[in-house]
């Protein structure tokens, strides 16, 4: 890997930037603790706009009686089941801003992510985030993060309206959009599909190997400092 190449650094959060605990053991229980909340934003233009997306969902689904009360209950399940379902990630968005601003989440970020943003920032390189997770969602955990405000080391996030992070056509259009060659992209993820996706593209690829991950790729990195021998 050359690292006069390496113009763009896309990172992935969940087992990347973040633990994945955080995510299953403070945000998921969070949204479904406070999802009855929603019925209260009703009136605000994006929330009716995850109600409409939910009942189209439903529509093609089969199901014939949808109400506020059953969409809820179908975002409840979208959320138990961990799926990858856009007006789910913009209702968690939506209430996980609610628990950022009374300060009852603090987001989680491992300790090497923010040196490590300082030091790319400063070596001319650009950040940017692909999750799952809304752009919203993202948005929140980096400006409140346990490391304070790292939005100001990012200049991009994408997520599912882009496309799904497991098939390449996604990774060419995040190339399109920050107007960098595919070549010219590290893509940091620790799931060996995305990797695959994004190098199919012809990103260039690491896999985190953050607690809990096994190593299934050729290029590795316990951490982010790790990271640092492929692109210098």
């Amino acid at each position: 890997m050359n690292s006069s190449e390496i113009r763009f650094i896309l990172s992935d959060i969940e087992g990347t930037t973040s633990s994945v605990s955080f995510v299953y053991e403070t945000l998921f229980p969070y949204f479904n603790e406070h999802i009855n909340e929603l019925l209260e934003l009703g009136d605000q233009p994006e929330m009716r706009e995850v109600f409409s997306q939910t009942a189209e969902h439903m529509r093609a689904e089969g199901v014939e009686t949808i109400t506020d009360e059953t969409i809820i209950a179908q975002l409840l399940a979208w959320s138990r089941a961990d799926l990858k379902i856009t007006p789910l990630k913009t209702a968690q968005g939506i209430l996980w801003e609610r628990g950022y601003a009374s300060g009852a989440i603090r987001g989680h970020v491992y300790d090497d992510v923010k040196a490590n943003f300082e030091r790319w920032k400063e070596e001319g390189r650009e950040i940017g985030i692909f999750s799952s997770g809304s752009v919203a969602a993202q948005k929140l955990l980096f400006a409140n993060s346990r490391e304070g405000d790292l939005t100001v080391y990012l200049s991009a996030y994408f997520d599912t309206k882009t496309g799904p992070k497991r098939e390449p056509s996604t990774y060419t259009e995040i190339s399109r959009i920050v107007a960098i060659p595919a070549a010219n992209i590290l893509f940091l993820s620790d799931i060996r599909e995305e990797l695959e996706a994004a190098q199919a593209t012809g990103f260039q690829t690491v896999q985190l190997l953050r607690p809990g991950t096994e190593a299934n790729w050729e290029q590795t990195a316990g951490n982010f400092d790790e990271v640092n021998r492929f692109i210098n």
